[in-house]
């Protein structure tokens, strides 16, 4: 029997579990297109208005679900839009699959129109990088590309000439979906009674956590409240284990917390699970260790480890939880605990501190507040990172995505349509920078067309805040960091949704208790008076770059410069 190659193509596709994709049409992609046209029933294509948005939604709906998230684009310009949001899912280290237009396969190498050498290009982006050019192929090899992205947790890029999709071919493969296992690793009891010595015999263990327990939420917060263990999170980790447990120290590093700084340096066991935490000079490296992850790349990566355990953190922490003795006391626990809540309490010193406007550090408590226990959190790059990591309070019943690795400003407007797309009954909120906002604005329109109700909420303050901060602890001038003012409620009310302009406290309190439960997409455009989003704990290099531009703008500008309270340098930096 012989079935239409892109029909066989998209056919593949719905049987490993895809049942949407994001993209844009266009000529070196439309037989694949017209094909997904006749698999409306199984496949949605959701049609977005920049390639960039398509790769981001489709790395967030990775995140979210740790499903293959797909995206489609034509060759040359389309396909350069992608890398952006490609490169987010491999340094996040999430499946997606990209499916590339290219040229007729007669045209290739004759520089047509349009004619990009995406084999190329993408190379250094994909785990799985192939160009089609058998029909009869192209279903075994889209069979190879979602199994290869899945088990390397990657990115898997197929460019298909925009005739090859259009033949007939015999209708002979079976995709390998019953027969797909990812590799499981046999948990050592050895390894583990090994483990619980060594956290019998120090006093002052912590643990660093990351994605990796997104799926051992439970065995975690057993883990340490069984042994006593305060835990600190990596960022894209937040809320994983409750932001106010007790023994939580929030994050590690730039955007967290005094106490997690001090408590990893007072440690002398650090137990890491599931985690590639970059920021190595931050991990203690004089003292012991143990690391738990299932891929023997990362053991030992960052640092030296006493103990490293292949193995998935749910079953390696299982048996930890079952074999070892409870601890019934630690001091380093009480002290980290005295440290947090007094962290908590500065906190709340800064978001209650007297003001103009919309503070941010009081509209992010103020939100994380109001928001349901099941809401999906998609945070932006800059300002909104660090307020989000200091002022939201994530719960383990919630989800928090961003852009970890790569950090690119603009992916909190896709997570929010991807989390909408995959979880219509929760409720969605976005947090960006005007800088941000910007970059991806035209496709608010795309959550309107698709009915997607989310808040979506704008720090306008016609700045890249964060770049402001980064230039000053940097002992720099701050030059090209201002906006254009844009009115972002009025291009919300003209992509079709609902747009509030918000200047005071009062207005935003009353506005998120509105859209609480929004109807359609909802845009609150927030003037926000700029406020420093400090590092939890201030380093000497960084206080030398205050120093310098402090003086510099004295001599440049004959002036001071407007400077965060002293008590909140004083309480980061001592």
């Amino acid at each position: 029997m012989a079935v239409r190659a892109s029909d066989k193509m998209v056919d593949v596709l719905a049987k490993w579990g895809v049942d949407n994709i994001y993209g844009l049409p266009g000529d070196s992609v439309d037989t694949t297109i017209d094909a997904l046209y006749r698999a409306q029933d199984k496949i949605t294509f959701t049609h977005v208005l920049h390639e960039e948005v398509a790769a981001l939604s489709a790395a967030a709906h990775a995140k979210l679900t740790g499903k293959l998230g797909v995206c489609l684009s034509i060759g040359g310009p389309g396909a350069i839009h992608l890398l952006n949001g490609l490169y987010d899912a491999k340094m996040d280290h999430v499946p997606v699959l990209a499916i590339l237009g290219q040229v007729q396969s007669k045209l290739l190498n004759t520089d047509f129109f349009q004619e990009v050498d995406t084999h190329v290009l993408f190379d250094d982006v994909a785990v799985y990088n192939k160009i089609i050019m058998d029909p009869q192929s192209l279903p075994r090899i889209m069979d190879e590309a979602i199994r290869t992205a899945i088990s390397k947790k990657g990115v898997a890029v197929l460019t298909i000439p925009d005739d090859i999709p259009d033949h007939m071919i015999k209708d002979n493969f079976t995709p390998n979906v019953d027969n797909f296992q990812m590799e499981n690793y046999k948990v050592d009891d050895n390894q583990i009674k090994q483990a619980l010595e060594l956290i019998k015999i120090h006093s002052n263990p912590i643990v660093l956590a990351g994605v990796g327990i997104k799926h051992a939420k439970k065995e975690m917060k057993e883990f340490i409240e069984k042994y006593k263990i305060p835990i600190i999170l990596t960022m894209p980790a937040k809320g994983l284990v409750d932001d106010d447990h007790p023994y939580n120290l929030g994050q590690l590093g730039k955007l967290g917390t005094k106490p997690s700084f001090e408590m990893m340096q007072k440690a002398d066991l650090v137990i890491m699970v599931g985690t590639d935490y970059p920021y190595a000079p931050y991990l203690n490296k004089k003292v012991d260790a143990i690391q738990i992850d299932v891929n023997a790349d990362r053991l030992g990566k960052r640092r030296h480890v006493n103990l490293a355990i292949q193995a998935d953190a749910k079953e390696a922490l299982a048996r930890l939880n079952e074999l070892g003795e409870t601890v019934s006391e630690r001091p380093y626990l009480d002290e980290a605990i005295s440290k947090i809540g007094q962290w908590r309490s500065w906190m709340h010193d800064v978001y209650s501190k007297k003001h103009q406007g919309v503070l941010p550090s009081l509209m992010f408590h103020n939100l994380s507040q109001s928001a349901p226990s099941d809401t999906i959190w998609s945070i932006d790059v800059g300002t909104s990172t660090a307020f989000g990591a200091r002022f939201l309070t994530a719960k383990s019943s919630q989800d928090y995505t961003i852009s970890a690795w790569l950090g690119t400003m603009g992916c909190a407007l896709p997570g929010a349509i991807a989390a909408k797309k995959d979880f219509p009954d929760r409720p969605v909120y976005a947090v960006a920078g005007d800088g941000a906002a910007a970059m991806v604005m035209q496709d608010f329109a795309t959550a309107v067309r698709y009915n997607l109700p989310m808040l979506y909420v704008v720090l306008n303050n016609k700045l890249l805040a964060f770049i402001e901060y980064e230039q000053q602890s940097a002992g720099q001038q701050n030059y090209g960091i201002s906006l254009p003012e844009i009115d972002f409620a009025k291009v919300a009310e003209a992509c079709g949704g609902i747009g509030e302009r918000i200047t005071t406290d009062e207005e935003f309190s009353a506005a998120i208790k509105k859209y609480r439960h929004p109807e359609k997409p909802v845009l609150l455009d927030v003037a926000v008076t700029d406020e420093a989003p400090l590092p939890g704990k201030i380093m000497m290099d960084e206080a030398k770059g205050y120093a310098k531009f402090g003086f510099d703008h004295l001599v440049d500008k004959k002036s001071l410069p407007e400077l965060p309270p002293m008590k909140e340098i004083l309480r980061s930096f001592l």
